[in-house]
């Protein structure tokens, strides 16, 4: 496969609009949950005590909810992924700049969720009787954000390249799956407010697309005579 032609300042600037919006939406969720907003505590709160109550009666589906969150979607499973590519990427299409921009990327995404953990400093659920642990603080969701960036990183290459149709439709419907369910395990387990996991989707979004807009624009700069 050959990259497709897609570095233009055209295409850069088209997603402005989309990244003003996840920009603006990410920071005021910020704010309300760093000021504890009470509205959304509130919501948070009967979410999370719903699902908590559905945990605790439905032990088989709990066990299963840990493995998927434990195994299939962990944040070191999307990063071992994620270096799959970045090894394809060098030694079979040897893009080294490709390759390095996108193990950036996910370190960049690692580094933003630790540093807003530790700014915020949100407490996680706390329950008398836990289905599961987690630990540092709650707010973004980790494992939710880091699956929308390496999920959102890999269907942006499966364009670049040229990937058929039927492949990409295919990974689509795997990367939704994927960024669904390991937001619903994490609050299903009670190890998250929802509105982390929507912080961690809005994150990990704005950096995708901040990211492959900035190489695009970079590497349309570098291509031109």
């Amino acid at each position: 496969m050959h990259p497709a032609r897609l570095d233009s300042p055209h295409r850069s600037r088209s997603r402005a609009p989309l990244t003003a919006t996840l920009a603006l939406t990410s920071l005021l969720l910020l704010v309300l949950v760093a000021v504890r907003w009470r509205p959304l505590t509130d919501l948070d709160s009967g979410i999370a005590d719903d699902l908590h109550r559905s945990a605790v009666a439905e032990p088989g589906l709990t066990r299963a909810n840990r493995i998927l969150t434990d195994w299939v979607w962990d944040p070191w499973t999307m990063r071992a992924l994620c270096a799959v590519v970045v090894l394809v990427l060098v030694w079979r299409l040897r893009n080294w700049a490709l390759a390095g921009w996108i193990a950036a990327t996910c370190l960049l995404g690692t580094l933003v969720q630790q540093g807003l953990k530790a700014a915020v400093d949100r407490p996680r659920p706390v329950w008398p009787d836990p289905v599961d642990s987690a630990h540092y603080a709650a707010f973004p969701s980790g494992h939710s954000m880091t699956a929308v960036v390496v999920c959102g990183l890999l269907l942006w290459l499966l364009r670049r390249y040229g990937a058929g149709r039927a492949l990409r439709r295919t990974a689509l419907a795997v990367a939704v799956v994927s960024v669904l369910g390991v937001g619903l395990t994490r609050l299903w387990l009670g190890v998250h407010w929802p509105s982390d996991v929507l912080g961690g989707w809005l994150l990990g979004a704005l950096t995708v697309t901040v990211s492959t807009a900035a190489y695009e624009r970079w590497n349309g700069l570098n291509s031109r005579p």
